[in-house]
Parts: C-alpha cells; structure tokens; sequence
C-alpha cells in the first residue's frame, strides 16, 4: 500500500487489484465522542471498523463512593477529563483533526448534565476544524455496535439492557426501529445496583471496587437461588414492558426481615447476602427471558424476522452479566434464533459505539450536519416507533421454559 496525499478529509491510497493496475481507495476517519451518563469517551475509527485510538474515563468509583451517580458531580468529572480524553484517543490513532471526516457525538438520551458537556465540547471542535458533525442516539448506537464485529444483516432483534434503560426493539435500518417493549419504572440496572447498596456490598471483601451489578453477579455464584422466592413481575401481563420496581420492594422487605432476624444494623453483611443475590438475579434474569421471548414470538408472528438466520442482539452494560447472557441463550436456543453478545468493553459506555454509529451513518449519509448548525441534546428520547400497544393485543402467551443455569 503506498502513501498519497492527504485530502484534508481522509486519506487517500494506492493499492493493486489482481491484474496489478493501480486504484485509488479513500479511508474515512470519524471521532466518536460519549458522555451521556458517568463514561467519558472517545475513539477514532475508520469507515471499516478498525479501532485506531480510544480512550475512557471511567467515573465509577467516585459514583461508588457517594451511593450512586449525582449529575453535578458526573458533569464536573466530564469537563475536567473530556479535552484530555479526546486528546489521547487522536494521538492513539495518528489523526490529525484535519484528516477526520466528521465528528459522532451522544446527543441523546441520558444524563443533561453530561449530555452537555459533551455536546458543547463537539460543537467547538467541529466549529474549529470545519468538520460535519452527527448527532448520536445512545441506544441506537448500542444497538448498532454489533455490526461492527459481526456481518449481521437488518432486520434483527434487540434487547438494550443497562443501569438507565430496559427495551426491546426490531432494528429495520440504521436509524429505523419498531420499539416493542421498555421499562415502566426502574431499569434492571439500576435495580441491582440500589440492592447491592442496600445489602451494603460495598463492605464485602471481594466486592470493594466493584460495580453493584457485578457484585451481585460474583455472590450469585456462590449462593442458593431456591433459598428465597421473589415473584417474577408481569406475569399477567402478555406485553414485553419491563418492571422492576415491585422486585426491589420484594427484595428490600426480604433484607428488612432478615436484618430483624439476625439482628443486623445498617452497613453490616447478612449471613444470607449470597442467597439473596442469586434470587435476585434470577428472578431478574427470568423476567428478562420471558419478555424477549414473546418479543420473539410476536415477531416471529408478524413475519418480521428474516427466515435465515434470524438473530438476537444483546447489548447494555448489563448484558455483561454471564448469569443472564446464559438464561437468554435458553430462549434463542428454544426459538431459533442466533444470540449475539458483544464483548463486555463494548456493552458498557464507551467512544467506539458513537464512532462507529458515526461511521454507519456517514455511509448512508444519514442525519449529518454541517458545523455552523444548531443542535440540542435530548435527556429523554425514545427509540424508534412505538408499537407497544400492538404487542400487547396481540397477548401472546409464552411456552414454559425451564430457565435452569448450571453454576
């Protein structure tokens, strides 16, 4: 491959075809750039999808060491780390600001604090550098992540699973989805994160420095899910919303008694934690299982997934958890469909998703704006077309499965 000049945009090369004659290839560069909760990211990709620099400030402990994310303080640690983060991911890659084509921003939904910091960021760069910018959907670009490590063709299934957000939608295109199904109150995140601090975890030896999602996970695997019964929420309801906030007042009245049992004061360890943390996440996880089963069903009904290979993909921090990726594998193994989980760094927040929605986009020539134009962030914004109301009359009733998880 032999170097040409640079067109200020992209690069410009020369490669040989098989007959040895000469052409040239254009490569695209866009920055990603993510702060639309407690992650400050960034990455460079090219229009192939290779990862040329990246770059992460995680604000997680400071968030664990207050009992959960305070907006103030997230947007604070954003403007303090956001120009050093971006820097890093464009030294990391060898871009130059003048050889990227275009700018990727998370614009919505999220935290508007954060959200931002990271679009008032993006606007002064693409204005400095006279570069288009495109404003990203944090769902969406969730949603999209897996087409960047797989060849995996629309339509698909998608089950977005985090500390802030729970759906179910049918991606059609890169910026066309049908939303089938969403939390009504708590996301399954958020959730295990108010038990985990509620069974103060941050106080058990193994779980220090962990998120309270991934304390749970760990506990879990040592404790007896069949020690305690929580109901699994909606199982009257023939719809695919979600709910979680009728388990975690399950979960606290259980801890509540245990504590008056044991005679444990706040901040102490139960002798049960482990227990509890396996029933929670099952129940969790099964509640999970079943409305993305009916999602598949009521799909599968409407003809709205391809014959060939009909594919599930999981994506959100909490689809990190090995416990539920397991207990979802059952169903797809059930329906036949093809599970795809990104890696764990790909699920949580990060710079790569928004550049390469970014680069998705730029493709297409979809929602790219010039840098003299106004844009705002969004805090709530839904995905796609809501057809939820149709899910729920159609009142599909799901199949007993044994949801049952070797340890």
């Amino acid at each position: 491959m032999l170097p040409c000049a640079l067109n200020g945009a992209a690069r410009c090369c020369m490669e040989r075809s098989a007959s040895g004659r000469a052409f040239s290839t254009v490569r695209r560069f866009v920055l990603g750039i993510e702060t639309s909760c407690d992650e400050t990211g960034a990455a460079v990709l090219d229009d192939t999808g290779a990862i040329l620099g990246e770059s992460l400030h995680s604000q997680k402990q400071t968030h664990l060491d207050a009992g959960g994310i305070i907006p103030p303080v997230a947007q604070q640690l954003h403007r303090e780390n956001i120009s050093r983060v971006v820097q890093e991911a464009l030294d990391r890659s060898g871009i130059e600001p003048s050889e990227l084509t275009a700018v990727a921003t998370t614009v919505k939904p999220g935290l508007a604090l954060s959200l931002g910091i990271g679009l008032d960021f993006s606007r002064k760069f693409v204005r400095l550098h006279e570069k288009p910018f495109i404003p990203i959907h944090h769902m969406e670009a969730h949603a999209l992540t897996v087409r960047m490590l797989h060849p995996v063709d629309f339509p698909f299934l998608v089950l977005l699973v985090s500390g802030g957000h729970s759906l179910l939608a049918l991606a059609k295109g890169i910026d066309e989805f049908l939303l089938l199904g969403q939390t009504l109150d708590a996301a399954a995140g958020d959730t295990l994160d108010k038990i985990a601090r509620r069974l103060s975890l941050r106080n058990h030896p193994e779980c220090s420095s962990l998120s309270g999602g991934q304390a749970i996970e760990l506990l879990a695997k040592e404790g007896d899910r069949l020690a305690f019964h929580f109901k699994s929420p909606m199982g009257q309801l023939y719809d695919c919303n979600f709910s979680f906030a009728g388990l975690r007042n399950q979960v606290t009245l259980a801890i509540s008694k245990k504590e008056r049992e044991e005679g444990v004061e706040k901040g102490q360890l139960l002798s049960c934690v482990k227990d509890i943390a396996a029933a929670l996440q099952h129940t969790v996880a099964s509640h999970i299982a079943k409305r993305t089963h009916r999602a598949i069903l009521f799909c599968k009904s409407k003809g709205l997934l391809p014959q060939h290979n009909p594919t599930l993909v999981v994506s959100g921090g909490v689809a990190s958890n090995e416990y539920i990726r397991q207990t979802l594998k059952i169903v797809t193994d059930a329906t036949g469909l093809h599970l795809l989980c990104p890696p764990s760094k790909f699920c949580t927040d990060n710079g790569v998703m928004i550049a390469w929605n970014g680069i998705e986009r730029l493709k297409q020539g979809k929602g790219i704006m010039s840098h003299s134009e106004e844009v705002n962030y969004e805090p709530k914004a839904p995905l796609g077309l809501d057809i939820t109301s149709e899910v729920k009359d159609a009142a599909i009733k799901i199949p007993p499965l044994k949801l049952r998880i070797n340890s």
